[in-house]
């Protein structure tokens, strides 16, 4: 089945959105010491960059419009291939400088 745009499109907000809410009020380190929190937000990365691997492979067009999307791209494939490597720090400082203001 084809991917649509404005569904994958809902999928990106929609996850950023969750990240927004699982994370908001809390500290780096209650993010840390959180699994449940880490896990959800790190699944939720997972889908962004999914998406907008989808997205992009439908039209190269949607890349130029959404700006830094070859790092979140990168930052999926770390988080499901590298999940042992994978920095709480750099994690929450992800979503704090790419959806603040959402």
């Amino acid at each position: 089945m084809p991917h649509e745009p404005i569904k994958l499109l809902h999928d990106i907000e929609d996850a950023a959105q969750f990240i927004l809410e699982q994370t908001r009020g809390r500290s780096l380190a209650e993010y840390e010491e959180t699994r449940v929190v880490r896990d959800a937000v790190e699944r939720n990365f997972i889908v962004i960059g999914e998406a907008l691997n989808r997205l992009t492979r439908l039209d190269p067009q949607w890349g130029v419009s959404l700006g830094s999307f070859p790092q979140m791209i990168a930052f999926r494939n770390i988080v499901v291939h590298g999940y042992d490597v994978v920095d709480d720090a750099i994690v929450w400082v992800s979503f704090r400088t790419r959806f603040q203001g959402c």
